[in-house]
């Protein structure tokens, strides 16, 4: 699933069309809201439901964010908010029931409790095989919050687009 945010008035073909799959969206439109409340507050910037901003809050969404980069800001927010994913406690693996080796009708149709697991996993687990697609057969796998990216870059594409797309709507 992706949210696709079309210019409303585009004034370059940058400023027609900016799309992000959800995992990437999300977070930078929490920064969006975080950065600029008064603008983004009341845009349901998770749903897409054709709401955005018209010409004037995004030419100012877009000056904000591009003030955000150029002083450091969001360089720094990305920096804490990376380190403090890297902070979130692994999952236990719900494929494997955390054992690190699926062995229901799918992973044993695939051959995975069987499995070589790689040099790494067995200094890891102490076994050389049985195997899991979920989590390498480790048992455990990266916090769920690992799976939404935030990106500086991700954030000067939308800022760019939004300096040309004269309003947008999220759809």
């Amino acid at each position: 699933m992706g949210m696709d945010v079309y210019g409303k008035d585009p004034s370059t073909e940058k400023g027609s069309y900016f799309r992000n799959n959800v995992w990437w969206w999300r977070p930078l439109w929490d920064y969006c809201v975080e950065v600029a409340p008064e603008l983004c507050e009341d845009v349901s910037g998770h749903y897409n439901d054709g709401d955005g901003l018209n010409a004037e809050g995004a030419s100012q969404l877009s000056t904000i964010l591009f003030d955000e980069m150029m002083s450091g800001r969001t360089a720094e927010y990305e920096m804490k908010r990376n380190y403090a994913l890297s902070q979130l406690p692994r999952e236990d693996c719900d494929l494997c029931s955390a054992t690190g080796i699926r062995t229901d009708t799918v992973g044993v149709d695939m051959g995975q409790p069987e499995k070589e697991l790689l040099v790494e996993v067995q200094i890891l687990t102490g076994r050389t095989h049985g195997w899991c697609n979920g989590c390498g057969g480790i048992g455990t796998k990266e916090n769920w919050g690992m799976s939404y990216p935030f990106t500086v870059d991700n954030v000067a594409e939308f800022a760019e687009f939004l300096s040309d797309c004269g309003g947008f709507s999220i759809c």
